[in-house]
């Protein structure tokens, strides 16, 4: 009999992440790009990001985090019943899906698996649907996001190429007696969709003469969508659950730029020390930013048992969400 099998719930038993060895440092960038690190700091909270070396891909970060998590959790990869990848950077434009790269690598063979594309809000999605995945099936889910931004940059555009890195995160999923998963809110804006594009696809067929389109942002319109989305799912957890900021241990917010949650930190009137950040040397990984933030506080102990936590995010499509956790790994 399955041991899980009985447990209405769900809760994190492992996290994993992995990071790139090759590092980009905003010095490096200077010797190409008409900009400063004093800019790049100011503007951005950035000094360094990881990225990927020709040959590494996005199924490679995803693998490494995947074991990490799953050692974590003391699980092995033949109890996982899915494997979920958040990821807008799959190593297949269409299939097979990097999941399934994923799924294969881990030796997961009683698992299924499906690549999620939320973008940079990927994780808060992908946890939302595991979490109901692991209690209906009663048995552990893996998820995992794992970006390569690097690879749709023009590192000829500043406005883009020193926002970005690589880098993959994991958490295993395991039925539970309690909640450890408690609420998401997930939302989306698709009227606002061309604020952050990347052309390609049966809309944009490629013209082999072209190459790969590179992705296009609109940082001014998707400021104010941050700043007022991020809030609003906060106050949203907080409100349905109960209870208020200051029960909260950590928050966790998508590491896109420091200025955005220094005025998510001003509206809601409290200090930005209240918000995790680990941006100045990872930047900006898309969909795998939180997981790495959560493996950083888990690694450092700075998590502890009954800890609430609240997962923020927003991304390209344009899309929301947020996860309230209670740590009981």
């Amino acid at each position: 009999m399955n041991v899980f099998s009985q447990k209405p719930f769900a809760r994190i038993a492992g996290l994993g992440s992995y990071l790139p060895e090759k590092v980009v440092t905003n010095h490096d960038l200077e010797a190409s790009l008409e900009t400063t690190d004093e800019w790049i700091v100011s503007h951005t909270g950035i000094q360094q990001r990881h990225v990927v070396v020709e040959g590494q891909n996005c199924s490679d970060l995803g693998i490494m985090a995947a074991k990490r998590a799953l050692e974590d959790a003391g699980i092995s990869a033949d109890e996982l019943c899915m494997v979920i990848c958040a990821t807008c950077t799959a190593d297949y434009e269409n299939f097979p899906t990097t999941a399934c790269l994923i799924q294969g690598a881990i030796g997961a063979v009683n698992a299924g698996a499906v690549n999620l594309n939320a973008a940079c809000t990927g994780f808060p999605y992908a946890l939302a649907f595991a979490r109901s995945y692991c209690a209906c099936h009663g048995a552990p889910v893996l998820v995992v996001a794992a970006e390569v931004i690097s690879r749709l940059l023009d590192w000829h555009d500043r406005s883009t190429c020193v926002l970005f890195g690589d880098g993959a995160g994991a958490a295993v999923l395991v039925p539970s007696d309690e909640p450890g998963l408690v609420d998401e809110v997930l939302g989306a804006d698709g009227t606002a969709g061309n604020a952050l594009i990347r052309p390609c696809g049966t809309r944009f067929p490629i013209d082999g003469a072209v190459g790969v389109p590179f992705l296009q942002m609109n940082g001014k319109a998707i400021f104010p969508f941050a700043v007022r989305t991020m809030e609003d799912v906060i106050y949203k957890l907080l409100e349905r659950n109960n209870l208020k900021l200051s029960d909260i241990r950590h928050v966790i917010p998508h590491q896109a730029n420091r200025r955005i949650i220094e005025a998510v930190a001003r509206h809601m009137d409290v200090p930005v020390e209240r918000f995790f950040l680990n941006i100045d040397r990872v930047a900006n990984t898309s969909s795998a930013s939180v997981p790495i933030a959560l493996d950083d506080l888990y690694r450092a102990g700075s998590i502890q048992t009954g800890d609430r936590i609240l997962t923020i995010g927003f991304g390209a499509g344009l899309t929301f969400g947020g996860n309230l956790l209670v740590w009981n790994k």
